[in-house]
């Protein structure tokens, strides 16, 4: 079976060792523990791939519970049908929060780009008085 320590998986996916101490505290990651007083975590294949959901995830803007919850359905793959529409429906809310944060976005540079104008404009008006 192979098995990964943590400075594999951090240098594999360029994340540091405590962001994946940080998944496993919120049970995202469950390595199995090696050596004097079980200090040496031990990843597995499944461990691997959980993070890489994990870090998938978070660049899709989802929370961790988010995560959790539609990595933990992967887990029984008796519903596949019932984890996509949970995932899309994920999805859906992502795209719709992202969508608004666009529009706010457009907004505020929107009214930069009329901040920006109306300085111009006394700019121009204030070399032509002098």
């Amino acid at each position: 079976m192979v098995t990964y320590t943590i400075a594999e998986l951090a240098r594999e996916f360029d994340v540091t060792a405590r962001a994946i101490r940080f998944y496993e505290d919120h049970g995202l990651l469950s390595p199995s523990r090696e050596g004097v007083g079980g200090r040496n975590r031990v990843y597995t294949a499944r461990d691997r791939t959980r993070l890489k959901l994990t870090l998938r995830g978070k660049r899709l803007g989802l929370t961790l519970s988010e995560i959790k919850s539609i990595v933990d359905m992967y887990e029984s793959p008796k519903d596949t049908v019932a984890q996509m529409n949970r995932f899309l429906a994920v999805l859906a809310h992502q795209r719709e929060t992202l969508e608004q944060q666009r529009a706010d976005i457009d907004m505020a540079l929107a009214e930069v780009a009329a901040h920006e104008d109306e300085c111009r404009r006394m700019l121009a008006q204030s070399t032509e008085t002098v």
